[in-house]
């Protein structure tokens, strides 16, 4: 298998980077607003431009000079990019002129050896084409002017990228992957879960609360599959999101579990289940995604005889509508646990798209029935007719009855505890639809 050339965009904070990102990949995937140092992680994407495959790396503001912890940890993630990229986009604004810090970046890219090719952004007019003149000074052959928001020049930057990816690179068939969405409040770790899983520092891990910002995918290999982890930001409650760009870092990463297959539901051992827990574990099931909840911070919790029972049976309880959800205790600090995830994610994966035949769904479905039957119609017993899986991802059943009114929340409620448990989809939430059929003899 070819592998892809890596194309990181680095630049100051706020000059467009991820602006310039979304535009070459033709998604929304990074965050992009006026605030300066909104990305923080890498964000990757793979795209397709002229049969070149690349892999598209967005990062967080380079700023060389900085003192602030946080700051830091991002020029730092920029600096591991420019280390794993094959080729680097270096951006500058082009509205703001050379700055001191561009010079500084200029230094440090041209020590890395690697092609570089240097964009001026935000070039809309002639009169900024020609301003963007004075970024000859860093002593470069060759600047690429875009408007990365207008999407002009594009073409000509991507051209000068595919010059130095290798030639013919052959277009690779999507892999089947796993999507898992690591999901929970702020602070709760689940960077640090991703970076332990990874095995290195891809994602920056820090003290202070909402660190994460844009989601963050990372693809690893286990037992020969493929599992994508998005990271996202963390979610707190509506009352406490105090501005527009918190309001859209939430919405991407409830987004992310429509992306998602399985979803980590994430909690803090020290503080229990919450109210903003149990609304993101609603949000899970109402979209019928597999769950696994993950109680981080383990290590943290004094033990006793039964501690660990009692604790998830409380867990459990809180969480009743999502109780057949598998539960781990871990510490993504020190790594209690930690590689028992993957295991659970394969088991889940593999009954998420498992499909059942059709005879065996309706020899189960009527012994269920025959278990516990609903309310008799108004001038008829309920009879089922027939019924099939009609879908996976979830398990989706189709029952046939001539009493639709019949399957009240209760009673569906009860029929997807026993289809699991019949079928053997351990942990999986079921979809069950109900329609209607006239009857062809008498009842």
């Amino acid at each position: 298998m070819k592998t892809k050339p890596v194309v990181a965009i680095v630049g100051r904070p706020n000059v467009g980077k991820s602006t310039l990102f979304n535009t070459i990949a033709k998604k929304n995937l990074a965050i992009v607003h006026d605030l300066p140092g909104v990305t923080r992680d890498r964000n990757y994407t793979d795209i397709v431009w002229d049969d070149y495959l690349l892999t598209l790396v967005d990062t967080g503001g380079f700023d060389p000079d900085v003192e602030d912890e946080l700051a830091q940890l991002v020029s730092e993630h920029a600096r591991l990019a420019v280390e794993e990229a094959d080729i680097i986009i270096f951006l500058m604004d082009g509205k703001q002129g050379l700055q001191y810090g561009d010079m500084e970046i200029t230094r440090i890219l041209q020590q890395s050896e690697k092609p570089v090719i240097y964009v001026v952004n935000k070039v809309e007019k002639t009169v900024d084409e020609e301003s963007s003149v004075d970024f000859y000074r860093l002593g470069i052959e060759h600047i690429v002017p875009i408007s990365a928001k207008n999407r002009l020049g594009i073409t000509d930057l991507m051209t000068a990228v595919c010059a130095h990816a290798k030639p013919g690179q052959a277009l690779e068939a999507p892999e089947e992957e796993t999507v898992v969405s690591i999901i929970g409040r702020p602070n709760v770790g689940k960077s640090s879960l991703v970076n332990k899983l990874v095995g290195y520092k891809k994602l920056m891990v820090s003290s202070l609360a909402g660190t994460t910002r844009d989601p963050t995918d990372t693809v690893i290999k286990y037992n020969q599959k493929t599992m994508r982890f998005i990271d996202t930001a963390g979610i707190r409650k509506k009352s406490r999101i105090s501005y527009s760009l918190e309001k859209y870092t939430a919405f991407q990463a409830l987004r992310c579990i429509n992306r998602s297959s399985i979803c980590i539901l994430m909690l803090d051992a020290s503080l229990g289940v919450t109210t903003q827990d149990a609304k993101l574990a609603a949000e899970i099931y109402d979209r019928k995604r597999a769950c696994i909840i993950l109680i981080n911070k383990w290590d943290l919790i004094e033990k006793a005889t039964k501690t660990h029972e009692a604790f998830v049976d409380n867990v459990r309880a809180e969480l009743s509508f999502i109780d057949f959800a598998p539960i781990l205790t871990i510490s993504a600090v020190t790594g209690l646990r930690v590689r028992k995830l993957f295991e659970v994610i394969e088991n889940l994966s593999s009954c998420y798209t498992r499909r059942v035949p059709t005879s065996e769904v309706n020899r189960g479905i009527e012994q269920i029935y025959n278990q516990y039957q609903p309310p008799r119609g108004a001038t008829s017993r309920t009879r089922i007719y027939y019924s099939s899986q009609v879908a996976t991802s979830p398990p989706t059943f189709k029952i046939f009855t001539n009493h639709p009114d019949a399957f009240q929340p209760a009673y569906l409620r009860y029929f997807e505890r026993a289809l699991r448990e019949h079928f053997g989809f351990d942990g999986i939430p079921i979809r069950i639809e109900i329609a209607a059929r006239a009857k062809k003899d008498k009842d």
